[in-house]
Parts: structure tokens; sequence; C-alpha cells
């Protein structure tokens, strides 16, 4: 008798979306089910797919209400999904993203550094050691969710947020790093800017990352920052 856990669970989302749940936790291993499943959906649902919304755990799968129904996708689904395998996703393509890290560019390193009793160049040498991997993008087009942060750099998000978070800022919050594609209000403890757009919906693609990537931080100087196209 097979006794082993289902790798993934249906729900009916919206009157023209379902939810694929995987185990409800951040972690390699399901993103690596995340991953794999994306390519079987599209293919399964062809014609009749609208969008597919991958998270941490998770994928939304929207469909076209005029073509099809709730049955025939969920149908469809346990099919395409029947060949997951874990822990056989490949690996995602190694992206460096550069960063001016200080505290002009970065206005909470002393914070953090104060927080953890390290120095801001500990807090600038442990973010850039950690490999990150791309686990959900979200919140905004282009803001990828990496993870995770060394424990030593884990910070909860701020009290109160700020009105205005600039472009390309590079942030901190619980067991998460990220960059903002645009400015928006938000949360997230500052540390750096990223000079490369994360988010340019005229190229293909639009985005210098996708979810199952790996993503390296590399120091660069204020005047690398600024020839690359960077604002303060």
């Amino acid at each position: 008798m097979n006794t082993s856990k289902p790798l993934y669970s249906l729900t009916v989302a919206s009157e023209n979306a379902v939810m694929v749940y995987f185990e409800q936790k951040m972690a390699a291993d399901i993103a690596g089910l995340v991953q794999q499943a994306g390519p079987l959906i599209r293919h399964a649902l062809g014609p009749h797919l609208l969008e597919l919304l991958p998270s941490y755990a998770s994928i939304m799968v929207v469909f076209n209400p005029f073509s099809t129904d709730h049955f025939a996708v969920k149908q469809w689904l346990q099919q395409a999904l029947s060949a997951l395998t874990a822990g056989s996703s490949k690996p995602g393509r190694r992206v460096e993203l550069p960063v001016y890290y200080s505290e002009q560019s970065g206005p909470d390193l002393a914070l953090i550094a104060k927080t953890k009793q390290l120095s801001v160049a500990e807090v600038i040498k442990l973010h850039q050691q950690q490999l990150y991997r791309v686990y959900a993008i979200g919140f905004a087009p282009g803001f990828a969710y990496l993870g995770e942060v060394a424990e030593k750099l884990t910070m909860p998000r701020l009290k109160t947020p700020r009105a205005r978070v600039p472009r390309g800022a590079v942030a901190i919050a619980d067991r998460q790093t990220a960059v903002y594609p645009a400015v928006s209000p938000g949360g997230w403890n500052l540390i750096g800017l990223c000079p490369t757009p994360m988010f340019q919906p005229q190229q293909h693609p639009a985005m210098p990352v996708a979810v199952g990537d790996e993503v390296q931080f590399v120091a660069i100087s204020k005047a690398e920052f600024l020839a690359l196209g960077g604002e303060l």
C-alpha cells in the first residue's frame, strides 16, 4: 500500500481559478515542485490558460471560463501533475546583481549592525556570501522574494513602513531579501541600492530573474553604481 503523502492538493479559488497547494513551507524542495509544475500546467491547459501565479508553495491557475470549467481544469491538473517528482527539479540560472552598500544607500545598515552586534562591513559580507533562491514574484511586478537570509541578518519588518522606498533598494525582512523594482511604500530594512532594472515590460524577458533562479549579490562602489545608471 502506498502511504506516502500527496505532493499537492487542489482547491477552487474563484469562478475561474484553481489553487494548487504544496506543503506550506519555504523550502528548496517545495520551490522545486512549484518550478516543475509550471510547464506541466501550461502544456496541459494550452489555450484555456489565462495566467499562472506561482508563490512559495502554491500556484494559482487562472483559466478562461468561456472555454472550460473547474471540473475539466481539475482533471487536466491531476493528469499533468502526476508527472511531478519530488527532488527532481532542474536548477535555475545563476544571476549576479550588483549592489552599492553604504549608509547613504542603505539607511538601515547601521541599525542591523547594532541590533546584531556586527560591524557594517560584516553585515555587507554576510549578505553577499549567501546564494539566494527566487521563491516567488509578487507584491509588485518585478518584486522577487529571495531566500533565505543568514540567521544573523534576520530582521523584522519596520513597525512603521516608509512612505517612499527608492527604485533598486535592496532590503531584508525576516529570512527574505529583495530588490524594490520601483518607487513604492515599503516596510523592509534597506541595506543598499541595485542599479539593475528589475522590471522592464517593454523587454523580453521583462525581469532579470525568474522563479527557481539563484541570485548572488556583488558589492560595487558608488562610482560603479552611478556608471551603471544608478540614482541616489
